[in-house]
């Protein structure tokens, strides 16, 4: 572990046994440096580290906080890096199987909690996704919001921020497009529509049944595209 690895897990540390809770500001840089056994530099490197992680936040001409370390919050550079795994086709089916893992399950437990104002929120976006099926870039923005209104009425935050991260728009653009030009976009649509009665049953198993199809429909098209094909072109899909 290098000095500044070891800077950052003291900084770390204290925030994991409450001595920094949330929102809570740190000591002057000096102070701080004097009270981990560190020199100024040291202490400045972690805090830069923990600041680009989202833990802190530095605010010019006032100090350095320790953020609401929300789930939404500490998991929001997930998608980002996500993004950057875009032209590996290898990472591209690894993401596509953590969404199957989690999203039918995900789906299955907003079942059991969905209310019928989120479950009004679900059916909005599947009407646009219907009227939107010869606009690839609207169909996709709506696909998103769909499956993202569905993981939000599980009241997980946690799990909405990691599927959120996994279902990277790019990626999503790109499998509509395909989905699209291969003139599966009519299935897709009906999967989502499948999904969107069970959840209005409240039944957990076919909801994750449902589920399910739709992602497992999803990978193994990626799969045969990046066998026939290679790494989907930019363009604009849903999934």
């Amino acid at each position: 572990m290098s000095l500044t690895d070891r800077a950052i897990e003291q900084i770390r540390e204290l925030i994991r046994t409450g001595a920094l809770p949330p929102g809570s500001k740190l000591p002057p840089e000096p102070d701080l440096a004097a009270q981990l056994g560190l020199s100024r530099n040291l202490a400045r490197e972690a805090v830069k580290a923990l600041a680009v992680a989202r833990i802190l936040e530095v605010r010019r001409g006032d100090g350095t906080y320790v953020t609401s370390l929300q789930p939404s919050l500490l998991l929001e550079g997930l998608g980002g890096a996500v993004e950057l795994l875009q032209t590996d086709s290898a990472a591209l089916q690894d993401l596509m199987e953590v969404r199957r893992l989690l999203e039918p399950v995900a789906t299955a437990l907003a079942a059991t909690r969905i209310s019928d104002a989120q479950l009004g929120e679900v059916e909005r976006h599947l009407d646009a996704m219907r009227a939107a099926r010869d606009d690839v870039e609207l169909l996709n923005a709506h696909d998103a919001a769909f499956h993202r209104a569905v993981v939000a009425a599980t009241g997980n935050e946690s799990l909405l921020a990691l599927l959120e991260g996994v279902s990277g728009r790019t990626l999503r653009a790109r499998i509509w497009r395909g989905l699209v030009d291969d003139q599966a976009g009519g299935r897709t649509l009906a999967e989502h529509e499948a999904i969107f009665k069970a959840l209005t049953a409240r039944d957990a198993t076919l909801s994750q049944a449902a589920a399910l199809m739709h992602v497992s429909t999803t990978e193994g098209w990626l799969r045969e595209h990046l066998r026939t094909e290679g790494v989907p072109g930019a363009g604009g899909t849903a999934a």
